[in-house]
């Protein structure tokens, strides 16, 4: 046996294994292998067998063979090998190892009962060193094999030569994992032997355990096997109990350590190794030693992996072992001061788990208090940390934190103010959480204990002063009245005492008094203790209240900002903001009406990307739950009678803005077949409904949300036009003129226009003039009222006449007739004033299209006085010359109409032509000589379906008819109605002393002002006209529609205006902030649309930035962020601007500084900044006040121009001030 035996050095075995396996020689191995030790691949199953298997027998008899020379080399040789080594034999191998391994730990076993015999011992150490060598070096060729399988496996798969690779094919099938699994598992055996008795020095053993523990690690390196469970487990083990009995703490140590840094995998692992190490087997000592390594470690800036992982392993830490983190955080507190972002959130994300752990514990000591206080003041300051990522992660913790059962009232206040806080952080993401936070605040919100969990500002205030006056009436000392009640009382009983107390002795008599006050004074106390237990109860209502009031003042604050960040550019935020109303409405907080109403303007979120179409869907989908979702328990009809509510409700006091954005709304809703039509048929009924009760309101918003759901589909209006007729063109309309306005809108939707025309499939035909619905829709025009609303019902009335007749202009020009009539004929016919008879008069007229109007009793011409005649002539004349005004514009878009229809029919024939291969035939009579110098006969063009005449005429012929119309014949043309009121109104404007009425100046100049966009004739003849009212009128509203005149007219005839934009712009200096912002809005549609050229006036925009109109300020900014996108506009405008504004003495010089910081911010380009600054620096010798020189440099400073002369002079700059002073 001796003889046989190797002579085996572990420490030699592991220098050679370390440096390069390849080096330790194998002289003894077996012959067969030797021949393959120049050609490895020769290494098959087939040489590899029979050499294996006679090892396996020899071991299998007794482990003590693996020491003859032979087996131990061939096996060596081997392993040298590993790489070419079929899975097979690599397999068989391993088996061998392990189970020589396993036997020779049960013979140690036996061994070790019996009494010391020091020879046998330290045989069994040798072989023990040697199992453990070729263990480590097997699994270390296992894994080398496991990692080349897994990444060879994608790309056999993709490439797929099946017949070469047919047996590794087969191998490729082999699993390792549960030999492995056997592996560990026979470790921990072997590590359960009492390894002291066998190595007998620490060196001896750290080698031995090294041997076992470094195969582990190494297993630990591979993501793939971390992931198994089991694989994951027996390795823990194996590693525990080296810790636990065999002194493997250190190594472990600097092995998980190690692990942190280099893989990053192995952060959470390590963590929970930990935490079975501490519980499983009562070795806390490790954790705590390398959370004291962590927290004294400093990283490389550079490094951002080892930072990553172990701020994954601390955080895991602290949530499985809270216990172990709590020790040791003030030393890991150090790290909040690292420069590495990622460790602060790491350590933020341990303080939230340590209070979620100390919320959970049975005892609430000092200690426990002063733990929490710490912890909750660390993550309070971390609202401020320097890095966004870490200010969300604070967050993030806070969110996690209110799920918790204990409440911490004090803290969740201060949260919602920091929250509160960070919704102007400059980071969207923070803002995004802090929203996220607020709302989670509410939903978990303390205060619902005593009245349910709504958090209406108004109901609490109300309990509060409720408790308030509760409080007062009790805090008062008993007064005298009071002594004098109980006085009473004890004379009573003494009274009724006396009789039975006769016999007693005298003395005694004091006796009973005493008994008396004894139970008086009991009384009084307990009265007294009631009162005050009375008093603290309510006190801490009382607080109670106060504490929900702050935190809904906090929700109310937030609601503000809020409302604002809808409008931010990252979508997410804006989703967040959504919901977070969503949340605030089911809670009942006021303020979030707000927020809902501005919601709406989201529909327009341009839904190019997937971002937009994303905030669409939301809005429609969180509108949806909160408007059109009936609680699960209503009937189909109750539920119909909700939705037609909310929808109703949603049209009170809105803005024309907000309903544009409503009407957007449910048209995408009905589109999507979102809105049931048993919802649509009880707006009806509230629309038509003939009772009474019904408030005008609810009636008006029915007919405005049916207007708007008919854009998406018209037929909603067409079948309901007898219901239209009787309620908003009768006489709930003439009452109502709102609501006529609105049905008359909804008459429009019927035939869709431009794009909606498009999208509709249902093509409508226009009505004859003698058709009910356009009778109805004159009459309505001629509704006696004195009422501002009467423009608004003409108005729409015109609209939807353009929109539906077949030809509108003869029904508009009877419209006008009749109107003059009434305005110019004698008298006395207008000014008698009985309502009633006038309006069924008025009906009467309209429906029999007749003339004339009303013959009234000419006895209260006396009564009326000359005042309301005066007044009566100034409305009268006001509306008609509303109604040709709009009649004007309509006109001029309805011959745009017919010119298009024109065109479209020409390209149909066209095409038809080529498709019967040229077969028609036309006759070629111009259609401009149809067009005959009459208003009303452009009318014969669409109605004219003989294609034959379309097909002699050009395009171009047709354009030149229609604009010799518009230009010679609409407001020149002998037979024109409209030409006998273009001097009229003229007139007017122009003698505005002698018609001195303010609502009939504000109508003549709206009419002078559409009149002249539609000839640029009678647009040159007036236009110094319209500039002097523009000037001079001393009502903004009629100088607003004088500007949006202009910019209409610079549409149209841009000629005219051209010279005239000093006008405008003068405009921007208005005193009044209606006009101002009117002449921002059209300078900026002008200016971008490339309507007008930009002169030096850009400096009036400019200042607009610094108007104390917040709205007026916001405008100039938009126009000069969207400026900034044509090329290089704003730079090319930089120098005329400059001057201007820094000429500017009314200017302030922060202002002027913080536009010039705006501005310069658009000049993105280096050799654009340059040539700036050469500019610039030229004006500096021109300087003649120090204030301008500050400006210069002030903008010298903000551009990078890099050029040392202009430094030079800057740095020098304020002598040159002096020199010239």
């Amino acid at each position: 046996m001796a003889m046989e035996s190797i002579n085996f050095d572990i420490n030699e075995a592991l220098k050679h294994y370390m440096s390069d396996p390849s080096t330790i020689p194998t002289p003894e191995a077996d012959s067969a292998l030797f021949d393959c030790e120049n050609e490895p691949e020769a290494l098959t199953n087939h040489v590899v067998d029979p050499v294996l298997d006679r090892i396996v027998d020899a071991v299998a008899d007794n482990p003590e063979a693996i020491t003859r020379p032979s087996a131990m080399d061939s096996l060596q040789f081997l392993l040298k090998h590993a790489s070419y080594l079929p899975t097979h034999a690599l397999s068989k191998l391993f088996d061998l190892v392990m189970s020589g391994l396993s036997a020779e730990a049960d013979a140690i076993n036996a061994d070790l009962e019996t009494p010391d015999d020091h020879e046998t011992l330290s045989h069994h150490k040798q072989l023990l060193e040697i199992y453990g060598f070729l263990l480590q070096w097997t699994i270390s060729a296992v894994e080398t094999k496991a990692a080349e399988k897994s990444s060879a496996q994608p790309v056999t798969r993709g490439r797929g030569k099946p017949k070469k690779n047919a047996p590794k094919g087969q191998e490729a099938t082999w699993d390792s994992s549960a030999q492995l699994q056997s592996a560990l598992d026979i470790m921990v055996k072997v590590l359960r032997i009492k390894l002291s008795k066998i190595f007998l020095t620490t060196s001896e053993r750290d080698t031995f355990i090294g041997l076992l523990t470094r195969p582990v690690y190494m297993v630990l390196e591979s993501e793939q096997r971390v992931k198994n469970t089991t694989i994951r487990m027996y390795a823990f083990k194996v590693l525990c109990t080296a810790v636990k009995h065999h002194g493997h703490g250190y190594a472990a140590q600097i092995n998980i350590v190690q692990n942190l840094t280099y893989f990053e995998h192995l952060s959470e692992p390590m963590a929970e190794f930990l935490h079975i190490l501490a519980d499983n087997y009562d070795y806390p000592q490790l954790a705590d030693e390398i959370l004291r390594e962590l927290s004294n470690k400093e990283f490389n800036s550079n490094d951002t992996k080892g930072p990553k992982s172990v701020s994954q392993f601390v955080v895991k830490l602290s949530e499985l072992a809270p216990r172990l983190v709590i020790k040791q955080m003030t030393m890991l507190a150090k790290q909040l001061d690292s420069e590495s972002y990622t460790l602060r959130c790491a350590l933020i994300e341990v303080c939230g788990n340590m209070v979620v752990y100390l919320s959970k514990q049975e005892e609430r000591g000092e200690n426990h208090k002063s733990q929490l206080n710490a912890f909750f003041d660390v993550l309070e300051e971390r609202f401020l940390d320097i890095n966004p990522y870490s200010r969300c992660r604070t967050i993030q913790v806070y969110i996690k934190m209110c799920e918790l059962e204990q409440k911490f009232p004090k803290r969740r206040q201060r949260a919602a103010e920091l929250a509160c806080r960070s919704l102007e952080d400059k980071s969207s993401n923070v803002r995004r959480n802090a929203i996220k936070l607020l709302a989670t605040l509410i939903k978990t919100h303390p205060f619902t204990v005593m009245h349910g969990a709504q958090l209406s500002r108004k109901d609490w205030q109300a309990r509060l002063d409720k408790v308030d006056e509760e409080l007062n009436s009790l805090k008062p000392p008993a007064g005298a009245p009071d002594l004098e009640g109980n006085a009473n009382n004890t004379v009573d009983s003494a009274l009724l005492d006396d009789p039975t107390q006769m016999p007693e002795s005298p003395q005694k008599q004091q006796q009973p008094m005493t008994e008396e006050q004894k139970i008086e004074a009991v009384r009084r106390a307990q009265e007294e203790a009631a009162t005050s237990e009375a008093i603290e109860k309510l006190t801490l209502t009382k607080r109670y209240y106060s504490e929900a009031l702050r935190f809904i003042d906090v929700l109310h604050e937030a609601t503000g900002i809020i409302c604002q960040l809808l409008g931010s550019k990252n979508k997410s935020e804006v989703i967040e903001a959504m919901d977070f109303f969503e949340v605030g409405d089911a809670y009942n907080i006021e303020q979030n009406k707000v927020g809902i109403r501005r919601m709406l303007r989201l529909i327009w979120t341009k839904g190019n990307s997937d971002e937009g179409r994303g905030v669409q869907t939301h809005l429609i989908d969180t509108y949806r739950r909160l408007f059109f979702e009936a609680p699960d328990s209503f009937s189909q009809n109750d539920a119909a009678n909700y939705v037609a509510r909310n929808m109703i409700s949603l049209t009170f006091g809105a803005t024309p803005a907000e309903l544009t954005s409503l009407e957007q709304l449910l048209s995408t809703m009905m589109k999507a077949g979102m809105i049931p039509e048993l919802v649509v048929t009880k707006l009806w009924q509230v629309y038509g409904v003939q009772k009474r009760e019904i408030s005008p309101k609810q009636r008006r918003g029915a007919i405005i949300v049916l207007g708007m759901l008919a854009t998406a589909s018209p037929e909603i209006v067409v079948g309901e036009m007898e219901t239209m007729l009787r309620t908003g063109l009768g006489a709930h309309g003439r009452s109502d003129l709102q609501l006529a306005k609105y049905t008359c809108i909804a008459l429009q939707r019927i035939n869709p226009t431009s794009r909606q025309a498009k999208d509709s499939g249902v093509k409508f035909s226009r009505l004859p003039n003698d058709h009910a619905v356009l009778a109805k829709l004159a009459a309505i025009t001629e509704v006696p009222s004195e009422s501002k609303e009467w423009y608004g019902v003409a108005e729409q009335a015109i609209n939807a006449i353009y929109s539906i007749s077949k030809h509108p202009d003869i029904l508009c020009s009877e419209i006008i007739r009749r109107r003059a009539r009434r305005v110019f004929a004698p008298q006395s016919r207008p000014v008698s004033r009985d309502e009633t008879q006038t309006m069924t008069q008025q009906v009467a007229a309209a429906a029999a299209a007749a003339p004339g109007g009303a013959d009234g009793d000419g006895s209260q011409t006396t009564l009326a006085g000359q005042p309301a005649r005066k007044r009566d002539a100034a409305v009268n004349l006001s509306q008609l010359l509303f109604i040709v005004g709009h009649v004007a514009i309509k006109q001029i878009v309805h011959l745009e109409l017919c010119e298009l229809d024109f065109k479209r029919r020409k390209q149909d024939l066209e095409k038809d032509k080529m498709a019967r291969s040229g077969s028609g035939s036309g006759s070629g009579s111009g259609s401009a000589g149809q067009q005959r110098s009459k208003e009303e006969d452009e009318k014969q063009v669409p109605e004219s379906d003989d294609l034959d005449l379309i097909g002699g005429t050009t395009e171009d012929d047709f354009t030149d008819a229609m604009a010799d119309i518009r230009e010679r014949e609409l407001l020149y043309g002998s037979d024109s109605l409209l030409a006998h009121f273009g001097p009229l109104v003229s007139e007017i404007c122009a003698n505005n002393t002698t018609y001195a009425d303010k609502g009939l100046q504000a109508a003549a100049t709206l009419c002078l002002a559409k009149l002249m966009c539609v000839s640029s004739e009678y647009c040159e003849a007036n236009l110094p006209l319209l500039i002097t009212i523009m000037e001079r009128s001393p009502d903004p509203t009629v100088r607003s529609n004088a500007v949006i005149a202009l910019g209409d007219m610079a549409v149209c005839f841009n000629h005219l205006i051209d010279e005239n934009t000093d006008f405008l712009y003068r405009r921007l200096a208005d005193g009044d902030a209606s006009v101002k912002r009117t002449c921002l809005m059209t300078l900026t549609f002008l200016i971008l649309a490339g309507q007008v050229k930009v002169k030096g006036q850009l400096g009036e925009m400019a200042k607009c930035m610094e108007d104390p109109d917040r709205r007026i300020a916001d405008l100039a900014r938009m126009f000069f962020t969207e400026l900034s996108t044509k090329d290089n506009a704003v730079y090319n405008h930089f120098v005329d601007m400059f001057g201007l504004l820094s000429a500017e003495r009314s200017l302030g010089e922060e202002s002027f500084r913080r536009i010039v910081k705006f501005l310069l911010g658009f000049v993105e380009k280096d050799r654009h900044a340059r040539q700036l600054a050469d500019k610039l620096a030229a004006r500096l010798g021109r300087c003649e006040t120090e204030r301008q020189w500050n400006d210069v440099a002030f903008a010298l400073g903000l551009l990078p121009h890099k050029n040392e002369e202009i430094a030079k002079v800057v740095a020098e700059g304020f002598r040159v001030v002096q020199a010239s002073a």
